[in-house]
């Protein structure tokens, strides 16, 4: 069966609410509880952006049975991937073992505030080198490390869970792909691409999880929801090469200044029609992913998403 995922949109919602939403979730009946790590929300109109691994501590404490996972840190430029190591055993310590630590290359727009963002050929040597100093560390090695981009004098983790956080990579192509099941544990897309989970299995990957991530807005107005989902998600269809290396959420706001309305609700479902926002989901089912995330776009929106989720969207996606 899928395990059906809740996304704690860092970008749209403050900490506090962020722990409420997530206690929520789990009694909605959430199976698992995914976080996105960001220094700057996409847009202005989004209005958050807390630290995401304190909020990350925080939720792992109030609740007790969902899994935890973030999606995605980049742990090359603004985290060391040692340090991102020792978070992650802290959390998977704190959760007693329900924390996944998901993993990607990361954005220009969260990673710029310490210097300057490598050229992409760098960036995915950096993010290779940090996979190899962070899975050994999680593992209980005792951890030197001399590379072209890091360098581990020596580093071990003194609390670890009693099974190492698995770790979860994210791709988009063959190369990132065979790089997820080389590292990895798992592979996190955001596509639902058949093909991308071919190329994962034919690599090694076969077995085991694939952690997709569905964006939705569901309210009883389809008009108000697809006004929603432009103003805060219309940089949503860009694509990873662009959105990987805007420099901050100004240059989204020009970037998408000629998205309309239309074209971002051609991606997005708008509305309160179930069967739209079920379809949307199964389509990640039908691709082979094992976990799949819903976005609920809209920060107010959060309590009557999760009452709805409850009553009807829930029973809907367990039958698939």
């Amino acid at each position: 069966m899928v395990k059906v995922g809740y996304t704690l949109m860092c970008e749209q919602i403050g900490p506090k609410q962020l722990v409420d939403h997530a206690v929520r979730a789990e009694a909605a009946g959430f199976d698992q509880l995914v976080m996105s790590d960001h220094y700057y929300p996409w847009l202005d109109s989004q209005g958050h952006s807390p630290y995401a691994w304190s909020v990350l501590g925080a939720v792992a404490h109030a609740t007790n049975r969902a899994e935890l996972m973030s999606f995605v840190t980049c742990p090359i430029r603004r985290y060391h991937p040692a340090v991102v190591a020792q978070k992650a055993s802290t959390i998977g310590v704190l959760s007693d073992g329900r924390f996944t630590l998901g993993l990607g290359a990361g954005e220009n727009l969260n990673e710029h505030v310490i210097g300057g963002w490598p050229h992409v050929q760098q960036r995915h040597e950096m993010f290779e080198e940090a996979l190899q100093i962070i899975r050994p560390l999680l593992n209980g090695e005792t951890l030197t490390f001399s590379g072209n981009h890091f360098d581990v004098p020596d580093a071990y983790l003194w609390d670890r869970p009693d099974r190492p956080v698995p770790m979860a990579v994210a791709a988009s192509g063959r190369q990132s792909a065979t790089l997820a099941a080389e590292y990895g544990n798992g592979l996190v897309a955001t596509e639902p691409d058949p093909h991308l989970i071919q190329m994962y299995d034919d690599a090694g990957g076969a077995g085991q999880p694939r952690y997709g991530q569905v964006a939705i807005c569901y309210g009883p107005d389809e008009a108000e929801c697809r006004k929603l989902v432009h103003d805060q998600f219309r940089w949503f269809g860009m694509g990873w090469k662009v959105n990987a290396d805007l420099p901050g959420p100004e240059s989204f706001a020009a970037a998408t200044q000629f998205v309309r309305e239309e074209d971002v609700a051609e991606g997005i479902p708008c509305g309160p029609d179930l069967d739209k926002h079920v379809a949307a989901f199964k389509k990640f089912v039908d691709a082979g992913f094992t976990h799949v995330a819903i976005v609920q776009v809209g920060g107010d929106t959060q309590p009557m998403f999760l009452d709805w989720a409850q009553e009807q969207l829930l029973p809907r996606l367990r039958e698939l």
